[in-house]
């Protein structure tokens, strides 16, 4: 190592807890991503064959589809910008460059406002959240109409999420009376004997569905069918996220509270001793003279 990297690592060059805290910080940036693109790379609710129905969800004029894909965006360009900040700080706490330091407390102190503010509105909108997807599924559905894979879109991507999620309905169906009595699949008439579509049988897939036939799943309902039912599925799919969600933003909260009052901290004992040097150099300059 040379001169300059050992002095990197001395406390003239930055209190140990700064870059501690900003080694946290930068792990908590990836903690901040990777969520995100788990959602995107391998959630069934994002799935291209069924975002044509989660588009059809809309709460306060967005729809639910762009509100997921927008959240796994937002954490993951969350992300980076955490990890951006952190190396930002390892730079000040090494370098001991105030400028750096005044960048990077500001930075921090308004993403800790920012998180702040999505984290009470999540906690505060997700109970109503929660009851207006189920009653907007259960709207849906109605406008379910037929039970294959090429007809209709929003019939399609219900399809495709019974199979995906292997769910059936938006609650759960526990025999011939269940969601789909309203739908327009069973009101018309086009359903036949069947009271669920093919999609919620077990086993099914889109290679296999318009040759798959089982009546005890599609007309008695007695066995060989989805018991779990949409909503559950999606909720329990997205609050494993929204778990981590919570977790890692509030963390990186307390984390980024931290790394201000540090930052703060070194800027002010960097300007003492400062200042200190400054008082004593004085002090032996008079001497000189006398």
């Amino acid at each position: 190592w040379n001169t300059g990297q050992k002095m990197c690592f001395t406390e003239k060059w930055g209190p140990i807890f700064l870059k501690v805290i900003n080694v946290i910080f930068l792990i908590f940036g990836l903690a901040l991503i990777v969520p995100g693109v788990m959602i995107l790379a391998n959630n069934d609710v994002v799935n291209s064959k069924v975002l044509p129905l989660m588009k059809q969800l809309t709460f306060g004029g967005i729809n639910m589809g762009d509100m997921i894909i927008g959240l796994c965006v937002s954490l993951i360009v969350v992300g980076t910008l955490v990890i951006l900040v952190s190396l930002l700080g390892l730079i000040g706490a090494c370098s001991g460059n105030p400028a750096y330091l005044d960048i990077y407390g500001g930075i921090v102190l308004i993403l800790f406002l920012i998180k702040a503010f999505a984290v009470f509105m999540w906690i505060e909108n997700n109970s109503k959240l929660e009851t207006w997807m189920k009653t907007n599924l259960v709207s849906l559905l109605n406008n379910y109409g037929s039970d294959d894979l090429t007809t209709s879109e929003t019939s399609t991507s219900w399809n495709y999420l019974f199979m995906l999620m292997s769910c059936c309905g938006v609650n759960a169906v526990t025999g011939t009376t269940n969601d789909f009595d309203s739908s327009a699949w069973i009101t018309s008439s086009s359903a036949g004997s069947k009271h669920i579509p093919t999609s919620c049988c077990t086993g099914v897939t889109s290679e296999t569905y318009s040759t798959f036939t089982n009546t005890a799943c599609t007309d008695s309902v007695t066995s060989g069918y989805n018991t779990k039912g949409c909503y559950d599925a999606i909720y329990t799919s997205l609050s494993a996220y929204y778990i981590i969600f919570i977790a890692v933003g509030v963390t990186v909260m307390v984390v980024e509270a931290l790394a201000v009052v540090a930052a703060v901290s070194k800027k002010h004992n960097d300007r003492y001793s400062e200042t200190s040097t400054s008082e004593v150099e004085d002090i032996s300059k008079k001497k000189e003279k006398v």
